[in-house]
Order: structure tokens, then sequence, then C-alpha cells
């Protein structure tokens, strides 16, 4: 065979490979591939296994994934989210917002698992086209977290880090916060368990539950619910975090002493950290509502607490 016929066949032979030609069409016989995510058997993180199928209307689609989130996996070590113990009484798809409406036996989810099988119905339905975010009620009630706030429409990005990693690992935590009295002149120790996700850092993770406030009778906030975190990180063992202009803003009748030793105080509880640099919009140039220098490292004060 000369060159130039033996390019032409070679040439043809790829066209025809990649569907180009009409050599008969190679295509994908098993569909689209979507991915279906379960949870570990030891309930720390979500799983992801390849589903294809052909469907391709909306509806028959939701009702085929919906089936496989509660078909038990042929790996015995995951388990499917909707085989968990509860059951899914209803579903409504309207203008992109998918309700799934579970019996009252969801609340009988650990903390822990509950956020896992979350994480795993959402990532798992919002990949259908048409569907951008999923709504969870209990017999009709909206879904709360473990502080009573109303979670909403929840979209995939909601399970995924700042850094752009999957969140698939929870852990548990036991806090000691410091929030006021009624009268605002005295902090309250108290203890909160937080399922969290393990790609936060715990100083992070307790600055954040202190701007939420308390979830007791008799235990008042000591941040403003305005305040924003705008980021957090230790060295040397101090612990610099940088608030948004929200934080200056005054919570209730709460003194400033009050604020600043609720934020240094939960903070120092953690082991990796003997002070606090608090500062605003990245300055510690800052007199905090006209009384205290925050260019001041602050240390474990107890005098305050009741």
């Amino acid at each position: 065979m000369g060159y130039r016929k033996w390019i032409a066949a070679v040439t043809g032979l790829l066209l025809c490979v990649t569907g180009l030609m009409g050599c008969g069409e190679v295509e994908n016989s098993s569909g689209t591939e979507y991915k279906i995510y379960y949870v570990n058997n030891e309930e720390t993180k979500v799983i992801s296994e390849s589903y294809a199928t052909e469907t391709t209307d909306t509806n028959l689609l939701l009702q085929e994934i919906l089936e496989q989130l509660g078909t038990i996996p042929e790996k015995l070590e995951y388990e499917a989210p909707l085989a968990s113990g509860f059951t899914l009484q209803s579903t409504q798809l309207e203008q992109g917002q998918l309700l799934l409406d579970m019996d009252n036996s969801y609340k009988s989810l650990s903390a822990t698992k509950e956020v896992l099988v979350r994480a795993a119905l959402v990532r798992t339905l919002t990949q259908i086209s048409g569907v951008d975010f999923v709504a969870i009620t209990i017999n009709g009630e909206p879904l709360t977290d473990n502080l009573g706030n109303l979670l909403g429409a929840m979209s995939a990005d909601m399970f995924i880090d700042n850094a752009g990693k999957e969140i698939n690992s929870y852990e548990k935590a036991s806090l000691r916060l410091y929030f006021t009295n009624a009268d605002g002149n005295q902090l309250i120790a108290t203890n909160r368990e937080v399922v969290y996700n393990s790609n936060i850092s715990m100083e992070k993770l307790v600055v954040e539950q202190l701007i939420l406030g308390p979830n007791l009778d008799g235990v008042y906030p000591t941040i403003s619910s305005s305040a924003k975190l705008v980021n957090v990180t230790v060295k040397d063992r101090i612990c610099y975090v940088n608030f948004d202009s929200g934080f200056l803003l005054q919570q209730g009748n709460t003194t400033p002493e009050v604020t600043l030793y609720s934020v240094t105080n939960s903070l120092v509880e953690l082991p990796n950290i003997n002070k606090v640099q608090i500062s605003v919009d990245g300055e510690t140039n800052v007199m905090f509502r006209e009384n205290t220098s925050l260019t001041t490292l602050f240390e474990r004060n107890l005098d305050l607490v009741e």
C-alpha cells in the first residue's frame, strides 16, 4: 500500500471511530451518568457511585433516582439515604424547587446521620435538570437545624467548603460558649453539642456559634446578629479574629467587656489558644464602642463569669 493510501485509510478509520463518518455511530449505550450519594456505615461521610440511565423526562427521571436512593446498594458498607428508617411520604417539584416530605421517623435520626442523609439527597437530586434546590419537611413542617433555625431550600453548593473541596466528613464537638445574663453585665458559661464539617477549624466553629447566639432560656446573645466573621487564624497560640463592622453594633444592653470576653473566653477554651486579637475589617486600631482599644491582646477573664 502506498504512503498516501495508508494515510487515507488510517484517517478514515479514525473518523469512523469518532462518529464523524457514516461507518456506524458509537454512542454511549448506558445513557447519561449521575452520581448517587450514599452514607457510609460508620456515619462519617457520603460516598458516590455512578449510575447511568437513558431516561430524560424530568418527572420520570426524578422517580428513578429516588428509587435508587432508597435501594440498598451492592456495597454493604454503604447505606441508601432513603432506606435509613424513615419514609418519604410525597414529592413536589415546582419552579426548580423539589419538596421532600418525610414522616415523623426522620426526627429519630442522630444529628450526624441527619446531616449526611441531607447532604446525600441534595447532592444527588440537584444533578437532575430542573431541580435547583431541595427542601425537606416533616409531616408538612419545615426542617430546622439543632438550634431551631429553618433550613429552607438547599442547593448542592451548600455542601462544599470554601476551598472547593467536597464536604463529606462530619464530627461531633462539645463547645463551651460564653453568653450573657439578662442585664448584659456578666457572662454565663454554656455547653453545646455541635455536629460540624471537619474541614472547618474549631476556632471558626466557635465564633460562628457565638454569632448564632444561645439556645437556652435565661441566656442572651453577646454579638449583634448583623456581625459577620471575615476570617479567623491561629499563630503561636494567639487567635486572630477579624469581624466586619457589624461587630461594633451593641447587642441589647450588653456591655463592651462582656462582648469582648464572650469571644475571648470561648476561644481560650480551645487547647491551642491562649490569647485573642480582635479586629474589625482588618483593623485593630479601633475603639470598641468608644471604650476599649482592640489593639489589646485579650486573655481569659473569669471575673465576669456569673
